[in-house]
């Protein structure tokens, strides 16, 4: 098996182009499992989080099965999938979230106030898995992001916000979601929500930017663990 090292453009679609590669050749039959993230990181010389996202595209097309805890295997394929135009994958998205989005909490620290600090209150309990009978924090998720970005007076900041924060619904992102998003990681975003709305209540833009700048670190972080070894994060 031979693999070309990776050039640094849409990374995750190049590697899974490659692999899709060398499913469609027949290297990997069906029902055989790829090689290892580390292995194939390690082959490509790329990241391992990049690895994981051109794994779980793959998976949204019906190409393999990430299965957690145990690896990922090749699937029978059902029918033909185009392969995907250049895009933003969620990992991408999410770092320039965290660029702008800790700008804008910067911005409206400068002009909260105490009404506006009640509301995002009001706005953090609606995503609370203890208070919450929707059976889905998101809105209210949407709702936080874009309140800030209204506070800071920017229709701009507004829309871009919006814009970014949709794209999780991407097929992509929504996968993504199914592998690493549960009621134990809903909770530690929802304390790191408190810490950003505290920090803009102080009205310091420095700690309003570093708050939101962590949370979304962390966001991305949580997107990023190892598929193998991701069994016994999973709630039920």
């Amino acid at each position: 098996m031979a693999f070309r090292v990776i050039s640094p453009r849409r990374i995750y679609q190049e590697i899974a182009l490659q692999i899709r590669t060398h499913i469609e050749s027949g290297e990997f039959p069906s029902g055989s499992r790829l090689p290892s993230e580390r292995e194939l990181a390690q082959q490509l010389k790329v990241s391992r989080p990049s690895v994981r996202e051109a794994l779980i595209a793959l998976e949204v097309e019906g190409l393999v099965e990430v299965r957690t805890g145990s690896g990922v295997f090749v699937c029978k394929p059902q029918r033909a999938f185009p392969y995907h135009a250049p895009s933003e994958g969620p990992l991408e998205i999410m770092r320039a979230r965290i660029a702008i989005e800790g700008e804008t909490a910067a911005m409206a620290a400068r002009h909260i106030r105490a009404r506006q600090v009640r509301e995002m209150e009001n706005i953090l309990e609606s995503m609370d898995p203890d208070l919450n009978q929707q059976g889905s924090y998101l809105p209210g998720d949407r709702a936080f992001h874009l309140y800030i970005a209204e506070i800071a007076g920017n229709g701009v900041l507004v829309r871009i916000v919006a814009e970014l924060f949709d794209a999780r619904h991407s097929p992509l992102g929504l996968q993504f979601e199914r592998h690493f998003e549960n009621t134990r990681t809903w909770r530690q975003a929802l304390a790191e929500h408190k810490l950003v709305v505290k920090a803009l209540a102080s009205r310091n833009p420095e700690s309003a930017r570093q708050a939101m700048q962590k949370h979304l670190r962390n966001s991305h972080n949580r997107l990023t663990r190892q598929i193998e070894g991701s069994a016994s994060t999973r709630t039920s």
